[in-house]
C-alpha cells in the first residue's frame, strides 16, 4: 500500500520524485486516492499527513537529475501503473 508523506527535505526521503506531464517519459503512472483504504501497489498512492502512517516519504525535486522516480500523474486508476522495470518496483 503506497502511503506516501511529502518531506521538505531531500536528506528525509526515502526517495526523490520528478514530476512529469508526459506518460512516456515516467518510469511509473501514479494515480492520487482520496481514501486511504484504496491505496494499493506501487502506483495508487494515498498522500498522507501522518508521516508515521506512511509507507514512504518522498521528497518532490525540481530537476529531473536528482530524482530517483519520474512521476505522471493521471486521473484515472485504469492509467496507473508501471512503465518502465525500475529498482523501486515494489518497495513504494
Amino acid at each position: 500500500m503506497a502511503l506516501i508523506f511529502v518531506v521538505e527535505r531531500e536528506s528525509q526521503a526515502d526517495f526523490n520524485v520528478f514530476v512529469t506531464d508526459r506518460e512516456s517519459h515516467a518510469d511509473i503512472c501514479v494515480f492520487i486516492e482520496k481514501h486511504e483504504s484504496r491505496a494499493k501497489g506501487d502506483s495508487i498512492w494515498y498522500m498522507t499527513e501522518r508521516e508515521y502512517r506512511a509507507s514512504s516519504k518522498v521528497y518532490f525535486a525540481q530537476r529531473e537529475s536528482q530524482a530517483d522516480l519520474i512521476v505522471c500523474f493521471v486521473q484515472r486508476e485504469s492509467q496507473a501503473k508501471w512503465k518502465k522495470s525500475h529498482r523501486l518496483f515494489g518497495q513504494i
